[in-house]
This record gives structure tokens, C-alpha cells and sequence, in this order.
């Protein structure tokens, strides 16, 4: 598959739609007498002849969170991985749970666009409308530019055949465990010391980019949700560690107890695996309560954040 930073490898339908953009950047340059340049982080961006046909160029836009700059957001800009403009139609993957597989790939339906030139509307279910400068960086790169809150979105455009929704989920992990209401624990490997984690049944990751509040339950399995009593809680932080892309670690920093240290797997789309390194213990969580985002969940306040992730340098001591 395609990594997800790796531009220098485009083909088939991809490379058709680096050909078209350039072709459509070409024309610009040699008929209008308008260009607009920004020297700002090295980028170096035209507002495109034919914004339709660009916004349509590629199956998916990758929204990159990390390279947006200025002082406001645009709240669905702020919420998606990505976003795919198809025919009047705006669709956005808000959640990793499913993502590949929801929409064809493309996600949920949340609104309506229309083109100008070097401008699109977009009528958003939620947001309502919004009038956003389209400003090509490269060929397979635009920003969105929202005028009013002077805030810039970089997206990187993909095809769906070879876009790496396997390496969005990894490299977003964290907002992965906030997409339920709550994680239950659906198994207990037989080996592995006894310790303090054994008894705790319950876990809900909150609001947070790369770390957040959790809070955790020793009640009896299969209550309803509404009737947990919460025993515990802390910050939790999800790491990356270095050289190995597909590993996650988990800290769970509990208030005045300390902290536990897992390595963090994940089996499907409701379930995790965390294997508790000091004592060998395998736990399985099955997630209750799926949250579909068409806008920021009030009670985990869910939105993406620019991150500078922690890296640990361990090595994976779980066996496989």
C-alpha cells in the first residue's frame, strides 16, 4: 500500500489526477493575468482555472491537521481525516471505526458544494454554509482558506485504490478510543501475574489529541452504561515508538495511584487488545456505545488537534 506521506509514488488513476492538475495549473499560468503567491512555510500556491474539476481530480482529500495554520477553524475541516468532493455531493470520513469500508471508502454524506472560480461553497448539514478559497500547492496538494477566521487547510489528494486507510488508523489511534462511549473488558489471558488491573472492567478514553482524561470501573460486566460508577480516573497518553510503525503504547496515569503501561493492539473495528507488560496479562476490550460524528460530541468533545506525538524507544514484548 501507499504510506501516506509517500508523494513521490503515484500511479494508474493517481497519476491521471497529478496529469490533470498540472494540465489545469499549466492553462492558468498561460492565460490569467492573476496569481497569487504565499511564501509562508515554503508553499508556494495558485488558485486554480477550474476548481471543479481539481476538487474532483482525486477520490479522497487527506485532511493533514498538523500543516493548517491561523487563528480560527472551520468546525468540519476540523473533525475530518478526510473529505471527497463527488458530483455536488461532500463526503467526510469522521471516523476511523469503519473508515475503508463506510461509503465505499468515502465515508458519511454531510452536504452539498458548489464551484466558483478558485472558490467553493459548501453547504454542511451541521455547519451550514461556508465559502472557502481553493489554492493549489502541487500537484496531488491544496489549502483550503477560510477568509473570515484567516485559517488554512492543507489536504493531499488520493485515489481510492491506493490510498493507506490502514496508516490513517494507525497515525490516529487516539481519537480511535474515543469514538465509544465505553470500552468493556471481553477477555483476561490465563497468563500473567495478579495485579491491580485484573479488577477493572471498564474504561472511557475523553477529549484529548495525543493524550486526554480516562476513567475506569471496576463494576460487574454487561451493566448498562448509564448505571457505571466510575471508581477511577487519570490521563491516559498514546505513544509512537520508534522504528516501529504499527506499534502504539498506552499510559494510564491514574490520580494519586500511579500508572499502568500497556502495549496497545488493535483486533477490529470494536475491539483492542492491551497486553500489561510488567505482569504478561493479555486484556481484551470490546467497544459499547459507537459515536458517529457529524459534529463534536458534547461529551468527548471530539475534534482533531494539531499533535507533536511522544515517541518511546522500547522494543515489543508482547509475542505474537
Amino acid at each position: 500500500m501507499l504510506g501516506l506521506y509517500d508523494l513521490n509514488q503515484k500511479t494508474g488513476i493517481m497519476g491521471n489526477g497529478k496529469l490533470l492538475l498540472g494540465l489545469l495549473l499549466i492553462s492558468f499560468l498561460a492565460t490569467s493575468c492573476y496569481t497569487e503567491v504565499i511564501i509562508e512555510d515554503e508553499f508556494i500556491t495558485e488558485s486554480p482555472v477550474n476548481t471543479a474539476l481539481v476538487l474532483e481530480s482525486y477520490d479522497l482529500w487527506y485532511v493533514d491537521i498538523n500543516a493548517s495554520r491561523g487563528n480560527g477553524e472551520v468546525p468540519f475541516l476540523q473533525r475530518a481525516f478526510t473529505i471527497s468532493f463527488d458530483r455536488g455531493i461532500v463526503y467526510v470520513n469522521n471516523n476511523l471505526a469503519g473508515i475503508g469500508k463506510t461509503g465505499n471508502g468515502l465515508g458519511i454524506d454531510v452536504g452539498t458544494y458548489g464551484t466558483l472560480n478558485g472558490a467553493v461553497e459548501i453547504d454542511h448539514d451541521i455547519d451550514r454554509l461556508w465559502l472557502l478559497e481553493v489554492l493549489a500547492v502541487n500537484s496531488n496538494t491544496i489549502e483550503l482558506y477560510d477568509p473570515n477566521s484567516n485559517t488554512f487547510y492543507l489536504l493531499r489528494g488520493y485515489q481510492r485504490n491506493n490510498f493507506d486507510y490502514d496508516l490513517v488508523f494507525y497515525d490516529n489511534i487516539n481519537y480511535f478510543l474515543q469514538e465509544y462511549e465505553v470500552w468493556e473488558k471481553t477477555f483476561t489471558g490465563e497468563v500473567g501475574a495478579i495485579n491491580d488491573f485484573d479488577q477493572e472492567n471498564y474504561l472511557q478514553f475523553l477529549s484529548g489529541g495525543g493524550q486526554g482524561g480516562f476513567r475506569s470501573s471496576v463494576d460487574n460486566l454487561g451493566l448498562p452504561l448509564a448505571e457505571l460508577v466510575w471508581d477511577y480516573e487519570g490521563i491516559y497518553e498514546v505513544f509512537d515508538v520508534e522504528g516501529d510503525t504499527t506499534l502504539k503504547t498506552l499510559t494510564l496515569d491514574y490520580d494519586f495511584l500511579g500508572n499502568d503501561y500497556f502495549e496497545l493492539y488493535v483486533i477490529n473495528d470494536s475491539t483492542i487488545e492491551l497486553y500489561h507488560v510488567s505482569s504478561g496479562t493479555i486484556y481484551e476490550f470490546t467497544g459499547r456505545g459507537f459515536v458517529q460524528y457529524l459534529k463534536a460530541n458534547p461529551k468527548t468533545g471530539k475534534k482533531r488537534e494539531k499533535v507533536k506525538k511522544s515517541i518511546m524507544n522500547v522494543k515489543r514484548q508482547r509475542k505474537m
